[in-house]
Parts: structure tokens; C-alpha cells; sequence
């Protein structure tokens, strides 16, 4: 089995990946889900370093008002990745373990590097898009002001860095053909 990280700053085209690697039969773990069901009250530690934030909406955490406090405050961002990360690497091997069997296996995880779990896998694959069309993307996906898509982009690692941490670079800025074939390339690669 091989365990392959796919990651790619905000708004890059990895989501687009993840699908297509799907719709070819592959298995992906998608961290942003694991991270969206994590988010709960349910979730002690999390809760506990919260509850006197307004960060609640019918009882349970509004991923809106996280997302506005992780973007707005570094210390919260940084108290957020110390008690989920781990949760989340827990995800990962738990998936690892109940696919074993399988040739290849895919964990979409935006902030590998900033999570430092690199060591989790055995290659590396980065999307990378140009700053302007992913500024571009996340205004018109997400409706957001250009100042909080901004916010968003800056708050990741550069792509920069990334690009020389990992073992292939699917370059996304042209159609989803050229998409598919760069994602073509990489599996006969691997």
C-alpha cells in the first residue's frame, strides 16, 4: 500500500482532484470532512477550549463563526490545530488500517506541511494554482469580500515552499483535460 498526501492551498483545485481520483475507483480520505465532523460539542477538548467564545449556533459550533475566529486570531488558529491535528492524524491511520488491501491510497489535506505530517506518507502530491485565480476562485465560490479571500490565502504556508516539499506538483491554472491528464501521468508514476 501506498499513502499518498494531496494537498494544495485554499481554493488550488484539490477538491477537483479528490473527485476525479474517486470517480477512477481510488479511495480518499478527505480531512476537511474529518474536520467538519470533529467540529462539535461533542468533541471535549474543543469544546472546552471554547465554550466561552461565541463561536455556537443551535447548540453546536457554527463552522462560519470558527472559520472568522481562525482567520482573524493566530492564537485561536494555533489552539484549534494543537487539539484537531492530532484528532485528525488519528482519522488518517484509522483509514490506512481499514484499507490496507488497497495499491494506492489518497488523504486530501490542505495543511499537511502546517500540520507537520508529512512523515504520514509516502509521496506527496501538491496542486498548485496561480495567487490570481485562486484569489479569483474564492471570490466567486465562496462570495467572499476580496480582503477575506486574501486573509485566507495568506494565512497558508506559500505555494512556493510547498512546491519543493513534495514529490509532484499538478499545476492547475488550464481546463479540466489538462487536469485529468497531468493526474494521469502522476498515477502511472506511481
Amino acid at each position: 500500500m501506498k499513502r499518498i498526501a494531496l494537498c494544495g492551498n485554499i481554493a488550488s483545485g484539490k477538491s477537483t482532484v479528490q473527485k476525479i481520483l474517486e470517480d477512477k475507483g481510488f479511495k480518499v480520505l478527505d480531512t476537511d470532512d474529518v474536520s467538519h465532523r470533529l467540529l462539535t460539542v461533542a468533541n471535549k477538548p474543543l469544546y472546552d477550549a471554547f465554550k466561552n467564545c461565541d463561536l455556537f449556533e443551535d447548540g453546536d459550533f457554527s463552522r462560519y463563526k470558527v472559520g472568522q475566529l481562525i482567520f482573524s486570531n493566530e492564537n485561536a488558529r494555533l489552539k484549534i490545530a494543537e487539539i484537531m491535528h492530532p484528532q485528525i492524524k488519528d482519522e488518517i491511520l484509522k483509514f490506512f488500517e481499514a484499507n490496507k488491501d488497497e495499491k494506492l491510497l489518497f488523504v486530501g489535506i490542505p495543511l499537511l506541511f502546517e500540520a507537520k505530517m508529512q512523515n504520514l506518507f509516502d509521496k506527496i502530491i501538491f496542486v498548485y494554482a496561480d495567487d490570481n485565480l485562486r484569489l479569483e476562485r474564492l471570490i466567486k465560490r465562496n462570495s467572499y469580500s476580496t480582503e477575506h479571500a486574501k486573509a485566507r490565502i495568506n494565512s497558508q504556508m506559500p505555494q512556493e515552499q510547498k512546491l519543493n516539499l513534495s514529490d509532484f506538483v499538478i499545476y492547475n491554472n488550464g481546463s479540466t483535460e489538462e487536469l485529468e491528464k497531468s493526474i494521469d501521468e502522476i498515477l502511472k508514476e506511481l
